[in-house]
Protein backbone atom coordinates (compact mmCIF):
# COMPACT_ATOMS: atom_id res chain seq x y z
CA UNK A 1 0.00 0.00 0.00
CA UNK A 2 0.93 3.93 -0.30
CA UNK A 3 0.89 5.66 2.87
CA UNK A 4 -1.93 8.19 2.77
CA UNK A 5 -0.07 11.48 1.70
CA UNK A 6 1.61 9.82 -0.91
CA UNK A 7 5.27 10.47 0.59
CA UNK A 8 6.40 7.13 0.92
CA UNK A 9 5.06 3.59 0.25
CA UNK A 10 4.86 0.68 2.23
CA UNK A 11 3.65 -2.97 1.64
CA UNK A 12 1.31 -3.59 3.91
CA UNK A 13 1.78 -7.78 5.02
CA UNK A 14 -2.00 -8.65 5.11
CA UNK A 15 -1.54 -7.54 1.27
CA UNK A 16 1.53 -9.19 0.05
CA UNK A 17 1.97 -11.98 2.48
CA UNK A 18 -0.39 -14.09 2.28
CA UNK A 19 -0.59 -17.61 0.04
CA UNK A 20 0.64 -16.00 -3.00
CA UNK A 21 3.64 -14.19 -1.45
CA UNK A 22 4.58 -16.91 0.77
CA UNK A 23 8.50 -15.91 1.39
CA UNK A 24 7.76 -12.13 2.20
CA UNK A 25 6.40 -13.79 5.40
CA UNK A 26 9.56 -15.90 5.66
CA UNK A 27 12.12 -13.05 4.89
CA UNK A 28 9.32 -10.69 7.63
CA UNK A 29 9.94 -13.68 10.46
CA UNK A 30 13.25 -14.04 9.22
CA UNK A 31 14.20 -10.52 10.01
CA UNK A 32 12.36 -10.56 13.24
CA UNK A 33 14.20 -13.83 14.53
CA UNK A 34 17.67 -11.81 13.82
CA UNK A 35 16.77 -8.77 15.52
CA UNK A 36 15.69 -10.77 18.01
CA UNK A 37 19.52 -12.52 18.28
CA UNK A 38 21.68 -9.54 17.01
CA UNK A 39 19.93 -6.39 16.86
CA UNK A 40 18.76 -4.56 13.79
CA UNK A 41 22.19 -2.35 13.04
CA UNK A 42 24.24 -5.62 13.36
CA UNK A 43 21.98 -8.20 11.41
CA UNK A 44 22.63 -8.35 7.63
CA UNK A 45 20.85 -9.84 4.39
CA UNK A 46 22.46 -13.20 4.80
CA UNK A 47 21.08 -13.37 8.54
CA UNK A 48 17.83 -12.54 7.39
CA UNK A 49 18.08 -15.35 4.90
CA UNK A 50 19.48 -18.05 7.09
CA UNK A 51 16.66 -17.86 9.49
CA UNK A 52 14.09 -17.60 6.53
CA UNK A 53 15.60 -20.78 4.75
CA UNK A 54 15.62 -18.91 1.85
CA UNK A 55 18.41 -17.31 -0.67
CA UNK A 56 19.58 -13.85 -1.22
CA UNK A 57 17.86 -13.80 -4.71
CA UNK A 58 14.64 -14.38 -3.07
CA UNK A 59 15.32 -11.37 -0.93
CA UNK A 60 15.74 -8.93 -3.28
CA UNK A 61 12.86 -10.21 -5.56
CA UNK A 62 10.47 -9.20 -2.90
CA UNK A 63 12.90 -6.43 -1.07
CA UNK A 64 15.27 -3.67 -2.28
CA UNK A 65 16.96 -3.56 1.05
CA UNK A 66 17.37 -4.28 4.72
CA UNK A 67 15.74 -1.05 5.29
CA UNK A 68 12.72 -2.04 2.92
CA UNK A 69 12.40 -5.07 4.71
CA UNK A 70 12.81 -3.79 8.38
CA UNK A 71 10.45 -0.88 7.34
CA UNK A 72 7.41 -3.64 6.48
CA UNK A 73 8.20 -5.90 9.34
CA UNK A 74 7.58 -2.58 11.94
CA UNK A 75 4.59 -2.02 9.83
CA UNK A 76 3.02 -5.22 10.23
CA UNK A 77 3.80 -5.73 13.91
CA UNK A 78 1.83 -2.47 14.60
CA UNK A 79 -0.93 -3.47 12.68
CA UNK A 80 -0.78 -6.87 14.37
CA UNK A 81 -0.85 -5.22 17.73
CA UNK A 82 -3.96 -2.69 17.40
CA UNK A 83 -5.82 -5.65 16.24
CA UNK A 84 -4.97 -7.67 19.17
CA UNK A 85 -5.85 -4.91 21.48
CA UNK A 86 -8.98 -4.09 19.47
CA UNK A 87 -10.05 -7.96 20.11
CA UNK A 88 -9.14 -7.57 23.93
CA UNK A 89 -11.31 -4.74 24.67
CA UNK A 90 -15.11 -5.60 25.33
CA UNK A 91 -17.03 -1.89 24.72
CA UNK A 92 -19.53 -2.80 27.06
CA UNK A 93 -17.83 -3.17 29.93
CA UNK A 94 -16.85 -0.48 32.57
CA UNK A 95 -14.68 1.97 31.23
CA UNK A 96 -11.80 1.23 33.69
CA UNK A 97 -11.98 -2.37 32.82
CA UNK A 98 -11.63 -1.52 29.58
CA UNK A 99 -8.42 0.46 29.75
CA UNK A 100 -6.99 -2.76 31.41
CA UNK A 101 -8.26 -5.30 28.98
CA UNK A 102 -6.50 -2.65 26.42
CA UNK A 103 -3.07 -2.26 28.20
CA UNK A 104 -3.11 -6.21 29.30
CA UNK A 105 -3.48 -6.90 25.23
CA UNK A 106 -0.84 -4.47 24.71
CA UNK A 107 1.67 -5.88 26.81
CA UNK A 108 0.82 -9.43 25.92
CA UNK A 109 2.23 -7.89 22.25
CA UNK A 110 5.32 -6.64 23.26
CA UNK A 111 6.20 -9.82 25.36
CA UNK A 112 5.87 -11.64 21.98
CA UNK A 113 8.46 -9.80 20.50
CA UNK A 114 9.81 -7.44 22.67
CA UNK A 115 12.84 -6.54 20.57
CA UNK A 116 10.79 -5.85 17.60
CA UNK A 117 8.93 -2.69 19.52
CA UNK A 118 12.71 -1.34 20.79
CA UNK A 119 13.28 -1.46 17.72
CA UNK A 120 10.32 0.75 16.34
CA UNK A 121 10.85 3.20 19.20
CA UNK A 122 14.83 3.60 18.91
CA UNK A 123 16.29 2.01 15.43
CA UNK A 124 13.26 2.98 13.17
CA UNK A 125 13.90 6.92 13.40
CA UNK A 126 17.42 6.85 12.63
CA UNK A 127 16.22 5.49 9.19
CA UNK A 128 16.02 9.03 8.71
CA UNK A 129 13.20 10.99 6.20
CA UNK A 130 12.21 7.94 4.15
CA UNK A 131 10.92 6.49 7.53
CA UNK A 132 9.24 9.43 8.58
CA UNK A 133 5.60 9.18 6.74
CA UNK A 134 5.47 5.48 7.56
CA UNK A 135 6.12 6.17 11.47
CA UNK A 136 3.72 9.22 11.61
CA UNK A 137 1.35 6.93 9.87
CA UNK A 138 1.88 4.54 12.45
CA UNK A 139 1.25 6.59 15.58
CA UNK A 140 -2.09 8.06 13.89
CA UNK A 141 -3.63 5.18 13.68
CA UNK A 142 -2.34 4.15 17.31
CA UNK A 143 -4.20 7.49 18.26
CA UNK A 144 -7.05 6.66 16.33
CA UNK A 145 -7.59 3.41 17.62
CA UNK A 146 -7.83 4.99 21.35
CA UNK A 147 -9.87 7.61 20.16
CA UNK A 148 -11.91 4.58 19.18
CA UNK A 149 -11.57 2.66 22.05
CA UNK A 150 -12.73 5.70 24.23
CA UNK A 151 -15.97 6.49 22.31
CA UNK A 152 -17.62 2.80 23.50
CA UNK A 153 -20.66 2.47 25.36
CA UNK A 154 -18.98 1.69 28.44
CA UNK A 155 -17.09 5.31 28.49
CA UNK A 156 -20.64 7.10 27.16
CA UNK A 157 -22.39 4.91 30.41
CA UNK A 158 -19.91 6.66 32.85
CA UNK A 159 -21.00 10.09 30.68
CA UNK A 160 -17.20 10.32 29.46
CA UNK A 161 -16.55 11.80 26.06
CA UNK A 162 -13.79 10.19 23.93
CA UNK A 163 -10.28 11.29 24.69
CA UNK A 164 -8.65 14.18 22.19
CA UNK A 165 -6.02 13.23 19.60
CA UNK A 166 -3.66 15.86 21.33
CA UNK A 167 -4.43 13.67 24.67
CA UNK A 168 -3.88 10.15 23.22
CA UNK A 169 -0.37 11.13 21.73
CA UNK A 170 0.58 11.94 25.02
CA UNK A 171 -0.90 8.72 27.06
CA UNK A 172 1.20 6.81 23.57
CA UNK A 173 4.32 8.68 23.98
CA UNK A 174 4.66 8.08 27.78
CA UNK A 175 3.86 4.64 27.54
CA UNK A 176 6.19 3.69 24.30
CA UNK A 177 9.30 5.12 26.22
CA UNK A 178 8.19 3.58 29.80
CA UNK A 179 8.21 0.20 27.73
CA UNK A 180 11.42 1.16 25.57
CA UNK A 181 13.51 1.57 28.95
CA UNK A 182 11.56 -1.72 30.43
CA UNK A 183 12.65 -3.42 27.39
CA UNK A 184 16.57 -1.86 27.70
CA UNK A 185 16.65 -2.76 31.23
CA UNK A 186 15.70 -6.27 30.70
CA UNK A 187 13.03 -6.06 33.02
CA UNK A 188 9.54 -8.25 32.85
CA UNK A 189 7.49 -5.96 30.55
CA UNK A 190 4.04 -6.80 32.41
CA UNK A 191 5.36 -4.82 35.48
CA UNK A 192 5.00 -1.91 33.48
CA UNK A 193 0.94 -2.51 34.05
CA UNK A 194 -0.34 -1.34 37.42
CA UNK A 195 1.30 1.82 36.26
CA UNK A 196 0.15 2.82 33.00
CA UNK A 197 -3.69 1.39 33.92
CA UNK A 198 -3.34 4.10 36.71
CA UNK A 199 -2.13 6.76 34.62
CA UNK A 200 -4.28 5.95 31.93
CA UNK A 201 -7.39 6.35 33.99
CA UNK A 202 -6.38 9.72 35.19
CA UNK A 203 -5.86 11.18 32.23
CA UNK A 204 -9.00 9.58 30.33
CA UNK A 205 -11.03 10.21 33.60
CA UNK A 206 -10.02 13.78 34.11
CA UNK A 207 -13.93 14.26 32.22
CA UNK A 208 -15.64 11.62 34.33
CA UNK A 209 -18.66 14.06 35.77
CA UNK A 210 -18.53 14.97 39.79
CA UNK A 211 -20.76 13.63 42.19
Amino acid sequence: MTVADGRADVTVAGELTGDARPFRRRLLDGLADSIAERGYRDTTIADIVRHARTSKRTFYQEFSSKEECFIELLWTANQEMMAQIRAAVDPQAFWQDQIRQAIDAYVESIESRPAITLSWIREMPALGTVVRPVQRRGIEDLTKMLVDLTDSPGFRRAKLPPISKPIAVILLGGLRELTAQTVEDKRDVRSIVDAAVTASIAVVGRGAPAH
